[in-house]
């Protein structure tokens, strides 16, 4: 293993493993996300987490509203933690089209909500990878075939609109491309040469939250050699190497 693997690269969000983070990362990869103890001792102990710790952990995320536990002690993921799974598998397979130049354009039409209302709107629309333009008026290219929750529309108007601006110009605007793509290929190279489970586990947790981020422009609005489809690619070649279900990111 590369001397610097353990050490976080400049850029990335490697977050410490925890037990909790074990077990939510595992169930969130895992289809359905529901799995026995006897198979989550096992999927968990590569990673440093023991029999001990795991049940531990399970009972206090059970009573955080985390899990669920059925009588013959399976457990699965809360409905709050299966949304983010169905977040996560978008973000890992982004179902696109092919792009003529439209663009979505969402305009907030409800008044009189308060900041903690505001941010959590803000945060909402970011997951469906819209990106604003200016106050309550969000965008971006119409290349995505996902529908638009219904809470959201009823408190904003969909359009459709053709910018003026460049649209590769426009794009670079709203997103931090360059950032963006640093940060993948950072990934990229420490994964290379991660070797310990732990370590692989920690940077894929990590790959999986970077690629939420990522905006699933249209190719000709991207900057040259775009790193999102080798990144997802690394993550699938990851998760075929562990024949088991994939870490997905985990709080």
């Amino acid at each position: 293993m590369s001397a610097n693997v353990s050490a976080e690269p400049a850029g990335v969000d490697l977050r410490p493993l925890s037990a909790r983070s074990v077990v939510l990362s595992v169930l969130l990869g895992t289809h359905p996300p529901r799995l026995p103890v006897k198979d989550l001792v096992r999927l968990v102990e590569p990673f440093g987490v023991g029999g001990s710790a795991l049940r531990a952990a399970l009972s206090r995320m059970t009573a955080a509203g985390d899990l669920r536990r059925t009588d013959d002690a399976v457990y699965g993921l809360s409905d709050r933690l299966l949304a983010r799974q169905r977040r996560q598998d978008e973000a890992v397979r982004p179902r696109t089209r092919a792009w003529h130049g439209d663009w979505e354009m969402l305009v907030i039409t409800a008044t009189g909500r308060g900041p903690a209302e505001r941010a959590e709107l803000r945060t909402r629309l970011a997951r469906l990878r819209l990106a604003e333009l200016r106050e309550g008026v969000w965008l971006r290219p119409a290349n995505l075939t996902r529908p638009l929750p219904a809470e959201v529309l009823e408190i904003a108007e969909p359009c459709t609109a053709r910018p003026a601006r460049p649209a590769a110009e426009l794009a670079a605007t709203l997103w931090p491309l360059n950032t963006w793509a640093a940060t993948a290929r950072a990934l990229l190279a420490h994964a290379a040469g991660a070797h310990r489970p732990s370590d692989r586990f920690t940077l894929f947790a990590a790959a999986v939250r970077h690629l939420l981020t990522d905006p699933v422009l249209p190719p000709e609005l991207l900057p040259a050699d775009w790193p999102g489809d080798r990144l997802r690619g690394a993550y699938a070649a990851y998760r075929a190497e562990l024949g088991e279900p994939a870490p997905e990111s985990a709080d």
